[in-house]
């Protein structure tokens, strides 16, 4: 069993850059090896893709409304990936997931990874 926890969220103002973390942990710590999605949830909205590494840390692609904004940055020893996120929007809140896929290379599509974390609130004011 895989297990993700996201971190770092919290209330900041438009402009303000914020790092959410996804550590994997017990029996699972090597799950982040993997590829690695980060979405997010606005209230009253589907959830969307932000980014994603791919597993061997050779690909990263994000949304187009974060491009430029927002890296993904993997730390293999430990067992963590980043999401740091800069020149954030009131558009940005949202809760924000990370989620692991097993068995891809990489993919921006919700129902390809295998484990998800639990998410992290991110809300940023104007």
């Amino acid at each position: 069993q895989v297990q993700l926890a996201e971190s770092g969220g919290g209330l900041v103002q438009a402009g303000d850059s914020l790092r959410l973390s996804c550590t994997s942990s017990g029996r699972s710590t090597a799950a982040i090896i993997n590829a690695v999605g980060w979405f997010r949830q606005a209230p009253g909205s589907e959830r969307e893709f932000v980014g994603a590494i791919s597993r061997d840390g050779d690909t990263s692609y994000y949304a187009n409304s974060v491009k430029g904004r927002f890296s993904i940055i993997r730390d293999v020893a430990g067992s963590t990936v980043y999401l740091q996120m800069s020149n954030l929007a009131p558009q940005d809140t949202a809760v924000y997931y990370c989620a692991v896929g097993m068995h891809i290379y990489h993919s921006w599509r919700a129902e390809d990874y295998d484990y998800w974390g639990q998410g992290t609130q991110v809300t940023v004011s104007s």
